[in-house]
């Protein structure tokens, strides 16, 4: 199972908290939109790898997104905070509340 990638000569890990930043088009214009959550799977081979990243948008709902690692439309990537977890897929974090996660992520940081 894969638990690190690299996308854009940034290290990603399960369980880290990131930003990516996509190139979206509208019509005839572009924009760069971000979408920042948490890595919870990493799965795929080659150039068929693909990460899932979860947030929490408002009202409290989760926001899913599968990105390939080597999509076009990826023009940077951040990580704004490294996960310590001790499982390759994530997946338990759908039941859990936001708060819950929140204070998952805080005891990862300890």
């Amino acid at each position: 199972m894969a638990i690190s990638l690299t996308i854009k000569d940034t290290p990603v890990h399960i369980g880290d908290l990131v930003r990516v930043h996509l190139r979206v088009v509208e019509g005839e214009k572009e924009r760069i939109q971000v979408f920042e959550g948490m890595v919870i799977s990493i799965k795929g081979r080659g150039d068929n790898k693909m990460f899932t990243l979860r947030k929490i948008a408002s009202g409290g709902i989760g926001v899913e997104r599968v990105i390939p690692v080597n999509s076009p439309w990826i023009t940077k990537m951040e990580v704004k905070k490294k996960g310590d977890v001790r499982r390759a897929k994530l997946y338990y974090i759908r039941q859990k509340s936001a708060r819950q996660v929140s204070q998952i992520t805080q005891q990862q940081s300890q």
